[in-house]
């Protein structure tokens, strides 16, 4: 059957109040198909009980506690994404961009190979490794078996990070690989987190309620990069189905994929465009749960950078906190940097992610709401629709 209920198997043992367990965030979220792939959820269990399957999905891989903070912290579920934007406006002067110390074009000089747009993200965390600031940064790199999928990765090194320059436009549940044991770090490393604003959103949420992560060390996360981001993609659909498989593409040949004024854009290794159509041509593909975000511009990071405002081969930057500016400031040398060409076109496409989410968002979007959502609010919200519980009264058994 579609759900679980563990109500079902305690033989006259009352249930403890307030209990949200694995299976509701499964059928509320996963089964729903309204999963971002961010993470979160690997990241907060405190027992380490939630992995990753072979569709890149959570999956419970150990007893499930009922602790609920897999469902408090998952973007499409207990947390309220648009409440964290708080987080990064201390002391900030708040406008149409959200908390802003600071907005720029800029590029990096000399140009770093590979680099999408300005390549500001590569010259900003180069600059970070080699001062010391940071131990690593955890990015996205190019799958060795599936190409063109990225896969999550900590970067230690400058040529790591070069290594990675370029972007992806599948998910890696990056929060799931907050766990650095596997690496030869310091005690108490220092990372960055280069991140959808989704990714970003979970990792301020449980920054601002500290408690046991388990092995993930999210504790160690002391700067987020956003990417603007209207939507991400599932890999099969948008590489394999769309482009290799109806559009012919030899995926080994591909060089580049982007997305610029709304159209998607795949090069060879030569620079030569193979396909260049709008965007809406392949939301076929894209996660439905992207639908219901309202925060195309990653408003709670401390960085936040695309493309979209400035003219080509530039990056435009807001910069939101005291550390992000520090960060940024670190890499001004390695930069050519001026005023933001164009925010205007950023509000534009701001306003324009936020109507569309709110068709989908089947709650009240409030950022001055408590951070946290009830299940049963949740249930209230959404029974009925195209995105409700999957058989939140029926059992698997």
């Amino acid at each position: 059957m579609a759900g679980f209920d563990i109500r079902n198997f305690m033989n006259d043992i009352e249930e403890a109040p307030g209990k949200v367990w694995f299976w509701d965030l499964e059928r509320a979220v996963i089964d729903a198909d309204r999963c971002v792939q961010c993470g979160a959820c690997v990241a907060a269990c405190p027992t380490d009980s939630i992995g990753i399957a072979g569709d890149d999905l959570p999956k419970l891989v150990k007893m499930c506690t009922g602790c609920s903070l897999c469902w408090d912290f998952c973007p499409r579920g207990g947390m309220r994404h648009e409440a964290t934007w708080k987080l990064a406006a201390k002391d900030a002067g708040v406008n149409g961009l959200g908390a802003v110390r600071g907005k720029y074009t800029a590029r990096v000089r000399p140009h770093i190979p590979g680099v999408q747009d300005g390549g500001v993200v590569s010259a900003l965390l180069i600059s970070l490794l080699e001062a010391g600031e940071i131990d690593g940064a955890l990015l996205a790199r190019e799958s060795e078996s599936e190409p063109w999928k990225g896969e999550a990765f900590l970067a230690r090194t400058p040529e790591e990070v070069v290594e990675c320059a370029g972007s992806f436009y599948n998910q890696t549940m990056a929060l799931g690989h907050l766990d650095l044991k596997g690496y030869e770090l310091p005690p108490n490393p220092r990372i960055a987190v280069v991140g959808t604003p989704c990714e970003i959103e979970g990792i301020k949420a449980m920054q601002a309620r500290p408690w046991e992560w388990g092995s993930s060390r999210v504790d160690a996360v002391v700067l987020t990069i956003a990417l603007l981001c209207t939507k991400s993609f599932n890999y099969e659909k948008l590489m394999l189905e769309e482009v290799k498989k109806k559009r012919g593409i030899d995926l080994s040949e591909v060089g580049r994929v982007d997305v610029i004024r709304g159209r998607f854009i795949v090069q060879d290794r030569a620079g030569g465009t193979l396909v260049e159509e709008p965007i809406r041509d392949f939301h076929g593909a894209a996660l439905k749960g992207c639908d219901e975000c309202a925060d195309f511009l990653g408003h709670a990071a401390d960085i936040s950078v695309g493309s979209v405002g400035s003219a080509d081969g530039y990056s435009s930057v807001i910069v939101r906190s005291e550390y992000g500016l520090d960060a940024f400031e670190r890499a001004r040398d390695r930069l050519e940097v001026r005023k933001l060409d164009r925010p205007e076109a950023l509000e534009k496409l701001d306003a324009l992610d936020k109507k569309v989410a709110f068709k989908s968002l089947e709650r009240p979007f409030d950022p001055d709401a408590p951070l946290f959502i009830d299940y049963e609010e949740h249930l209230e919200n959404y029974s009925g629709t195209d995105r409700a519980p999957v058989g939140h009264d029926a059992v698997r058994y």
